[in-house]
């Protein structure tokens, strides 16, 4: 398992460069200007960034609990950054339609492509923070703090 301090690392090193990749790219797609674009992904990712703390920790017990272990296979990651991704788009849709003065159907639209483009990015950068940082295994029932 993960400390709390690592997983806080990760959340938000998530959170940053996505937004440094998301906000240009989407004030493009969207043709939207990049101040409106850019409070929206900032306020969206305050929301994701205490989501994925929440989500990958619930996750890392449910693991543990069914497996045993809490690392992922590649199907597991797939279901990982599946599950992430809809969870948050169902918590995100009313604040895009709102902040952006758009109809919810247009709200899911802008939604289900940020929600494609993160999905694909949660999948690289869990793989690759993963790699960089394994997480910790258990030893003889230990928990971790977090």
């Amino acid at each position: 398992m993960r400390t709390t301090a690592d997983r806080i690392r990760q959340a938000v090193s998530f959170e940053l460069i996505g937004v440094l990749i998301v906000t240009p790219l989407f004030a493009w797609a969207f043709d939207h200007p990049m101040g409106d674009m850019g409070v929206l992904v900032l306020l969206g990712a305050t929301v994701a960034t205490t989501w994925n703390y929440v989500f990958n920790l619930i996750f890392d017990h449910a693991l543990r609990r069914w497996r045993g272990d809490v690392r992922k296979t590649m199907s597991l990651r797939v279901v990982h950054a599946v599950l992430f991704e809809a969870s948050l788009l169902l918590l995100l849709l009313p604040i895009f339609a709102w902040w952006l003065d758009v109809s919810v159907k247009e709200a899911l639209l802008m939604e289900l492509s940020f929600a494609l483009f993160y999905m694909v990015y949660a999948f690289v950068f869990t793989w690759a923070y993963d790699s960089l940082f394994p997480p910790q295994q258990d030893h003889q029932g230990a928990h971790d703090a977090g």
